[in-house]
């Protein structure tokens, strides 16, 4: 699924990914760098296609990738079930401008 390499190794790269989107599932709001919430996207939606399955398989492979047992269990208990007659595009990116410190394009990633 990960084509940006978002100048990190392997390791360090799944470890940013599996932070960021816990992350976005509690907040269900998060601003970042474009390239980061492009890859956050393409995982988060993969994260609530599980919970619209929401059996035990889907539950343990959701966390088995993301880091906090209560972001697993309000993406099943409440985001899920929000999207169960949506076919996909759970999330929405906004881009809102660049950085002050470095010019690195910001984007808003948000659930719709």
């Amino acid at each position: 699924m990960s084509n940006r390499k978002l100048s990190r190794k392997a390791g360090p790269r799944r470890a940013l990914l599996r932070n960021l989107v816990t992350s976005f599932i509690i907040a269900e709001r998060i601003e970042t760098t474009e390239a980061r919430a492009k890859e956050i996207q393409a995982h988060a939606e993969k994260m609530i296609t599980l919970a619209k399955r929401g059996d035990l398989h889907a539950r343990r492979q959701a966390l088995s990738f993301m880091l906090d047992e209560d972001a697993v269990t309000k993406l099943f208990e409440k985001v899920g079930p929000r999207f169960e007659d949506r076919a996909g595009g759970y999330t929405r990116l906004l881009k809102k401008g660049y950085r002050r410190g470095d010019g690195a394009p910001l984007a808003i990633l948000e659930l719709v």
